[in-house]
């Protein structure tokens, strides 16, 4: 006999909760409007230098589209960079793969990792969009994430406001940080960093394991994630609470190398060589042959001294801070944060080219971090982040002017 009349019969109403339920839904509601509202006071904090690093790139760019002419005369690709703007160098190899795929843009584009492109992709195709702008979008709402998720992250570790706000204005006016303005996957990757460590740090494990996820679909380096999860795993700093809590732990042990291997099986189904995203970064002209860290640098000073390929030479001072403040990371910092930062950097000095290491070495947030526990002085603060966003615009302007590699 039936219990009762059917389901499309009985006229809707309410949804009937447990009593022993009320509170913990009364709990959530309370916790998303609450997370909903200290986010919502990060980005406001980190928004003035979010907004002043872009009007020192868009400087730049515009110094670079009225001078190209006088300032690289009878140098079309000084006039092509500057006219490509955010989208210049890998920015266009981005907008190809979003627009036409891998197969269309070539072997050589499947050095870049899939997640950016294909953000861009999904947004482009809303009308009026296009690929383009949904790249330089995707790329500067990263950035003002990340920002906001440093921000929370240095105050919830150190318990320092007031360092987490000069620590994201180090990274907003960074010299290399106009690469966060253009449309790289490099602000998509700091975003998923931070959060992976947010993650890990307050006992989130979910969290750090999406954000690992999306990191390792996005860039190579992303895997480097797997450092600090492991250092926080092992550190047993939150409690596990039964076998999900240590699924959880696992999972965001595994992501990243679980989304990068992925996309290499795919580029192996795809192109018949799933080593092939490796293999073609290390040609000549790229990122080079792996070496021993430091032996490029070696070579650049030692071509230098001898007259030959000086701009190469121009790496090795922040070479030499990056390693510095990594010490700084071992010295005052949670083990985490020197760890990723060592190997970051350890990546970073491991090919024979050094072209782009100043963004590589951006990925390894924590040195910033480092770097801002020095500014605590605000004369010291005001001539750091002047000197430094000086250094921006002029590197920017020479990005733009095809002169150097971002």
């Amino acid at each position: 006999m039936s219990d009762g009349p059917p389901a499309a019969m009985v006229a809707p109403g309410p949804p009937v909760i447990d009593p022993a339920d009320r509170g913990s839904h009364s709990v959530d509601r309370v916790g998303i409007r609450r997370g909903s509202a200290i986010a919502g006071r990060a980005v406001v904090q980190v928004l003035p230098a979010w907004i002043v690093a872009r009007v020192v790139v868009g400087a730049a760019l515009v110094i670079a589209r009225t001078g190209a002419t006088t300032l690289r005369p009878h140098n079309p690709v000084a006039a092509q960079h500057a006219h490509q703007g955010l989208l210049t160098w890998d920015g266009g190899w981005y907008e190809a793969i979003a627009a036409h795929g891998y197969a269309a843009a070539g072997q050589q584009s499947v050095r870049f990792f899939p997640l950016f492109p294909l953000l861009g992709r999904v947004i482009g195709a809303v009308p009026g969009v296009g690929v383009g702008t949904a790249l330089i979008v995707i790329s500067n709402l990263s950035a003002l994430l990340a920002m906001a998720g440093l921000w929370l992250l240095v105050r919830h570790d150190l318990g320092d406001q007031l360092l987490a706000g000069r620590s994201v204005w180090l990274l907003a006016l960074a010299p290399s940080a106009y690469s966060l303005v253009l449309a790289y996957s490099d602000a998509t990757l700091l975003l998923c960093s931070v959060v992976t460590f947010l993650g890990a740090r307050t006992g989130r494990w979910w969290w750090a394991a999406a954000a690992g996820l999306a990191a390792g679909a996005d860039r190579p380096v992303g895997v480097l994630l797997v450092v600090p999860v492991a250092v926080e795993v092992w550190s047993g700093r939150h409690r596990v609470a039964g076998w999900h809590g240590w699924v959880a732990r696992g999972s965001a042990l595994i992501a990243p190398v679980v989304s990068a291997g992925g996309f290499l099986v795919w580029v192996g189904h795809q192109f018949g060589d799933a080593w092939l995203p490796l293999t073609v970064q290390q040609q000549t002209g790229h990122r080079g042959q792996f070496t021993v860290p430091v032996d490029a640098m070696w070579h650049d000073m030692v071509d230098a001294v001898h007259g030959h390929h000086l701009g190469s030479a121009l790496h090795t001072p922040w070479v030499l801070v990056c390693v510095a403040l990594a010490v700084v990371a071992w010295v005052r910092l949670p083990r985490s944060y020197a760890w990723f930062a060592t190997a970051v950097l350890v990546v970073s000095l491991s090919s024979t080219n050094l072209d782009s290491f100043e963004r590589y070495a951006l990925a390894g947030f924590p040195l910033v971090v480092a770097a801002s526990l020095h500014t605590a002085s605000r004369r010291v603060e005001l001539v750091v982040l002047v000197a430094s966003g000086l250094a921006m615009a002029a590197y920017a302007t020479l990005a733009f002017l095809g002169v150097v590699v971002p």
